[in-house]
């Protein structure tokens, strides 16, 4: 990634599976969050292919293990990987991969994390405690990654000095809000953690220039 796409455009909209011609990055992106923080309505939202879905119906069994508090009227859950594609200006082509987000399905984060880039983070501020063990699993892989407070109704207003301090993010790292079910604002979260890996690669090589030694 040399530089930060200045605008961005949705190819393919009719649902087509082939690469436009411009494109020329290939880049694996996790999207993760705790569960029914709205993964699977963002990807729905911006993939420019039909996405691939893994999700079930919710169960009386699964009730027990999965903690439905904030989320009562969820009805299904992914129990695998949701999948979409967009293409921004540039050339730039975002394969996103959405994580199970309940703690039964850790076992396949390191399959699902493998290669990535880095990650988008979505966040209930509603349940901010969810948040922690994603965001643990993501700094354990070492990705990169941006925080999108996916915002609902009732959800609380916090600053922006309040919702860093509670998920003790790094000054550097980026916090956008946005509505899953909104294209445009879920496309402007991506791009919050497109520029974000396009700064930090920029740094390592300068930091690995000679003319910096």
């Amino acid at each position: 990634m040399a530089s930060a796409p200045s605008s961005y455009s949705l190819k393919n909209g009719s649902g087509g599976l082939h690469l436009p011609d411009t494109a020329r990055e290939l880049v694996k992106i996790v999207v993760t969050g705790p569960f029914g923080v709205g993964k699977t309505t963002l990807i729905d939202s911006v993939s420019e292919i039909r996405p691939l879905h893994t999700e079930e119906q919710l169960t009386e069994a699964s009730v027990s293990v999965d903690n439905l508090a904030g989320v009562r009227d969820k009805t299904t859950t992914t129990v695998a990987i949701d999948f979409g594609r967009i293409s921004l200006a540039g050339g730039i082509v975002l394969y996103l991969f959405g994580t199970p987000g309940q703690e039964r399905f850790r076992s396949l984060w390191a399959d699902i994390a493998y290669g990535a880039l880095g990650a988008l983070v979505l966040v209930d501020t509603r349940r901010i405690d969810d948040s922690f063990d994603v965001l643990g699993l993501v700094e354990e892989a070492g990705l990169p990654y941006a925080v999108a407070l996916n915002t609902f109704p009732d959800s609380r207003p916090y600053t922006e000095e309040q919702l860093r301090g509670a998920l003790d993010l790094e000054p550097g790292t980026p916090m956008v809000t946005c509505d899953a079910r909104d294209t445009n604002a879920s496309i402007d979260a991506l791009l919050s953690l497109v520029q974000h890996l396009i700064a930090r690669q920029s740094q390592s090589a300068q930091s690995h220039s000679p003319e910096t030694r």
